[in-house]
């Protein structure tokens, strides 16, 4: 008998086939959420794993973890990185100074040289200008630089990466090296260029200037990340405005223009406050490419750049379409300085004239004012070029230089060269030493006429020799290899005659005719033998004009100048004046006026009269012509100028059919046709002499004609 308390229902298991009425587990799962496998799923999942199945797995695996490593180096790369970048940003920012002190970065000064009447004519060095910012300058100037250079320069932090990728997928488009060619810098990035970076020329370094700016714009990687670095610490040291304000400032605009003030006065005589659309397109459209497209050297295509530029103003809402039409319509021209480009030669030669601290050395900004006039030297430059197109055959590589001088020396065109629009050329008016021939007469008949000879005295136009020491017999020949017999001073030197020149010289003395030729300005080393007469003696034109600059001055001699005043710019008082004029008296008055009415006869009725002015203004010259006619010259004046001409060739090849009095003759006259267009005409200060000579009367007491002939057959003997 058991407690019914303890009795336990008898354990009956779950039917497992539903009766009547009882729902399926299928439901019962559904209802609960669950999912039911299904038949194919159970088979699956129980069947053994296939190889392909296992090596998936493996891959993904694989897989897996590289991108798992690659993600743990990446963002602990970049972490490093960006530090790196942020240390490197706070160190630039530290060093870098304040912005007036970046604004003018040259190593040296620049010199503007003035003409007479004070216009700016030349510049040499690197133009500055003054400082301005993107608040003083015309409003153009700083669109059309934001336009071209860098359209989200408001907007970036310094650099753009679009504008980097997209560069760098052109230059790889085009066929170049990924960093050449475009750079797609920002100005912030250009900026720092031209800052290289922080670093200044140490002119000790060993490096020259451009050497130096060479390496500042190397594009280089290593070069690029440091440039993105210094642009970001700009952009956090500087304002957008202050950025800008350095980049006109620093940036090199051409033909020695640094910064926008510069460029603007080189090319348009304004400040750059002032210039219109046109002209500030023109001035954005050099930084691309500054000697190209400087209007200087071809103002068309830098035209043409221009335009390229106003299209992006307008369709970026700089210009309105009204303006941007007017802008087309009226491209920017040059300033009549620019566009002459005139007076390089003659800069050239006042430069090398002055103390190279203050010319070619200088650390200060200097401004000379000289004698240049700029209408003479257009006269001078058009002269030899309508006498080459018309006169010269095609293709001569014949070369010619002019100078023209007041009187007292004051120098006021200078052509040193066919090619008129250089600088830093070759300067056949001051550098090339040449034979002077018979140009160096009128110094011999100048120191007999000072001994007292008259322009009418006689000397005898006949064979003779002369035994030089050492060398034997010498016998001179005149030009038309004939004589003449007897004949004046007047006479000979009208015709250029070598046997007479010869025989005065020798009468009157070889060391009297060095020493006047010498105190007129001819002090190179002058012939020792007989020769002397003849101008086997080099020099240059430069000179030679001086030295008949003396002549007509009455017999004073001169140092041609071209320097008046040297200071420095801001600074009222002069660091130097003038060092040339008037020098020391050489012959008498009387002597220089006999001497003149000579030379007129040369052109008159000489060598020369291809010199002759067509309105009868009265001038007075001499004709050279060397040793096969290598060098041709002629040398003459009117009551107002001086002027010289030389023709030859630089290697001294022999001119073909001409002398000093053909072509030299004729620019010489086309040249003073110009110079005197509107001045008055002057007489020569002429003596006329007398019909007998007063020396012969008083000293000799014998006729003309049997005293200088008697003394020179009886110093050199005649004979053939």
């Amino acid at each position: 008998m058991g407690d019914s308390k303890n009795h336990r229902p008898t354990l009956v298991a779950e039917k497992r086939i539903p009766t009547k009425g009882t729902k399926p587990e299928k439901t019962i799962r559904k209802k609960a959420g669950l999912k039911s496998k299904s038949r194919r799923n159970q088979r699956t999942s129980s069947a053994p794993r296939t190889w392909y199945g296992k090596l998936l797995k493996r891959v993904f695996s694989v897989v897996h973890l590289i991108g798992r490593l690659t993600w743990g180096f990446a963002w602990r790369f970049g972490l490093i990185t960006a530090a790196l970048l942020a240390l490197g940003t706070g160190i630039q920012y530290t060093r870098l100074p304040d912005i007036s002190e970046l604004l003018d970065g040259r190593a040296r000064g620049s010199v503007t040289l003035l003409d007479r009447n004070g216009r700016v004519f030349a510049w040499r060095g690197k133009q500055f200008g003054g400082a301005i910012t993107d608040e003083t300058v015309s409003p153009h100037l700083r669109n059309a630089i934001i336009a071209t250079e860098d359209r989200g320069f408001y907007w970036h932090f310094g650099i753009s990466p679009r504008g980097i990728i997209g560069a760098i997928w052109i230059n790889l488009r085009e066929g170049r090296g990924p960093l050449s060619g475009h750079g797609g810098s920002t100005i912030t990035q250009q900026t720092a260029k031209l800052l290289c970076l922080g670093e200044t020329f140490d002119p000790k370094s060993g490096l020259s200037e451009a050497q130096f700016e060479k390496n500042c714009r190397q594009g280089s990687i290593w070069r690029k990340i440091r440039e993105a670095v210094f642009a970001v610490a700009m952009e956090f040291k500087f304002t957008k405005s202050g950025i800008l304000t350095i980049y006109m400032n620093r940036a090199f605009l051409g033909a020695g223009a640094q910064g926008f003030e510069a460029a603007s006065q080189r090319y348009f005589g304004i400040s750059a406050a002032d210039v219109n659309p046109g002209q500030a397109a023109m001035l954005a459209g050099l930084l691309v490419a500054p000697t190209r497209f400087a209007p200087t050297n071809n103002l068309e295509r830098s035209q043409n750049r221009a335009a390229t530029i106003l299209r992006l103003m307008n369709e970026q809402g700089y210009l309105k379409e009204k303006e941007y039409q007017e802008a087309r319509n009226s491209p920017a021209h040059l300033s009549s300085a620019a566009a002459a480009q005139t007076g390089g030669y003659f800069a050239d030669w006042v430069m090398a004239s002055g103390p190279r601290y203050f010319t070619f050395n200088t650390t200060e900004d200097v401004i000379i004012k000289t004698t240049f006039d700029q209408i003479l030297q257009g006269a001078a430059e058009q002269a030899m070029l309508d006498v080459f197109e018309n006169k010269v055959r095609t293709g001569s590589k014949a070369q010619a230089a002019i100078v023209v001088m007041s009187a007292d020396g004051a120098v006021r065109a200078m052509v040193g060269g066919r090619q008129t629009k250089v600088s830093g050329a070759f300067n056949r008016a001051t550098q090339a030493l040449r034979q002077t021939g018979s140009l160096f007469k009128p110094f011999v008949y100048a120191a007999a006429l000072d001994r007292g000879y008259s322009p009418l005295d006689i000397v005898l136009d006949d064979a003779f020799c002369m035994y030089i020491s050492g060398s034997g017999n010498w016998c001179p020949r005149n030009y038309t290899k004939d004589y003449q017999g007897e004949v004046t001073l007047t006479q000979a030197l009208k015709d250029s005659l070598n046997i007479p020149a010869v025989k005065v010289s020798e009468a009157v003395g070889r060391d009297h005719v060095r020493r006047v030729a010498s105190e007129f300005g001819i002090n190179r080393d002058l012939a020792q033998g007989p020769a002397l007469a003849l101008g086997t003696s080099e020099s240059t034109l430069i000179e030679m004009t001086g030295a008949y600059a003396g002549i007509l001055n009455g017999g004073s001699a001169v140092i041609p100048y071209g320097l008046l005043e040297l200071r420095l710019l801001n600074d009222e008082a002069p660091v130097m004046g003038r060092e040339g004029g008037i020098g020391n008296r050489v012959v008498r008055e009387r002597t220089a006026e006999e001497l003149i009415w000579m030379m007129q006869q040369v052109v008159a009725e000489g060598t020369g009269t291809r010199a002759a002015q067509p309105d009868g203004r009265p001038v007075a010259g001499k004709t050279g012509t060397t040793q096969a006619a290598r060098d041709a010259w002629f040398i003459g004046f009117s009551a107002d100028y001086v002027a010289g001409v030389w023709m030859g060739y630089d290697d001294n090849t022999p001119l073909t059919g001409v002398t000093g009095g053909g072509l030299p003759a004729e620019i010489w006259k086309e040249t003073m046709i110009r110079v005197h267009e509107d001045l008055p005409i002057r007489q020569l200060s002429a003596q006329t002499p007398q019909q007998t000579s007063q020396f012969d009367r008083t000293i000799n007491g014998e006729s003309p004609n049997s005293f200088l002939g008697n003394l020179v057959r009886e110093i050199l003997g005649s004979g053939g």
